[in-house]
């Protein structure tokens, strides 16, 4: 069996849930940054001008410090190895329309989750 999102073996992990942005707008950054080293991905953070690019930034140097106070690795060494966006809580609201009718609004929210490790 491969193994599954849970199980990767790292040097550190970082979370951010319950973002108000759709997880699909997030997936469009989080794509920029997968594989790629930590100094070119908090590059390519810092150009972006999508939402999701301040906070993934802020999660990106939260887990280099996890891997620093965890494991004592520079920065030059680690890599992101993995990071997904899953779907968090949807806020329920309706808009009013026609004859009495109501229309359903989900406002999305994303939990990104980041998986660090040395650089092979």
């Amino acid at each position: 069996m491969g193994k599954t999102k849970t199980s990767i073996e790292c040097v550190a992990k970082a979370s951010l849930r319950n973002v108000r942005l759709s997880p699909r707008k997030a997936r469009l950054v989080v794509d920029l940054i997968r594989g790629k080293g930590l100094d070119d991905a908090l590059d390519i953070l810092e150009y972006s001008d999508k939402k999701t690019a301040p906070l993934l930034r802020k999660l990106v140097l939260s887990a280099a410090a996890n891997a620093k106070d965890r494991s004592g690795m520079s920065a030059d060494e680690l890599v992101v190895k993995a990071i997904w966006v899953d779907e968090g809580k949807k806020l329920k609201r309706s808009l009013p329309r026609a004859q009495g009718r109501a229309t359903p609004i989900r406002k999305r929210s994303s939990s990104i989750n980041l998986v660090l490790d040395e650089a092979v």
